[in-house]
């Protein structure tokens, strides 16, 4: 294992790509990033790692409506770990789009069994494709500064 690469500015590991991946494949709830009449949203949303695409489920409404009039969007997932004084955070940049192919969906619906946060329907499937992918993991606090 090769030793971390810390940024000197912040102090901050940067994590690979590979590691990211771990990571987004690890967890299922996100936040979707974009923009709409020019104002910045956030939507929780739960999500699978679907090879090196975030796929997720939707249904009519603003957030589908903004991601059929945008190119990019960015997708972020955090964490702490208390026990050992560390947090990290993975930010995707990439382009999204509906899933259209009725195959291609039904291979989504049964490789992932996505939560929902309200009882309706979320038949749209989402995919986006990484394009930009980063890290980030906080170091362990110093004996000192406890």
């Amino acid at each position: 294992m090769s030793d971390p690469v810390i940024d000197e500015r912040t102090g901050l590991e940067i994590l690979g790509r590979a590691e990211c991946l771990e990571l987004l494949a690890a967890h299922e709830i996100g936040r979707l990033a974009v923009v709409v009449a020019g104002r910045p949203l956030i939507f929780p949303i739960h999500y699978a790692l679907d090879h090196d695409s975030v796929v997720f489920r939707t249904d009519e409404g603003l957030k589908l409506f903004a991601l059929l009039h945008q190119a990019e969007v960015a997708f972020e997932i955090d964490g702490v770990d208390e026990a050992n004084g560390l947090a990290w955070s993975v930010i995707v940049v990439g382009t999204s789009a509906t899933v259209v192919n009725p195959a291609e969906v039904d291979e989504l619906a049964r490789a992932h069994q996505l939560g929902v946060w309200t009882p309706t329907a979320k038949p749209v499937w989402v995919r986006i494709r990484t394009g930009a992918v980063s890290g980030r993991r906080t170091a362990p606090p110093s004996p000192r500064g406890r």
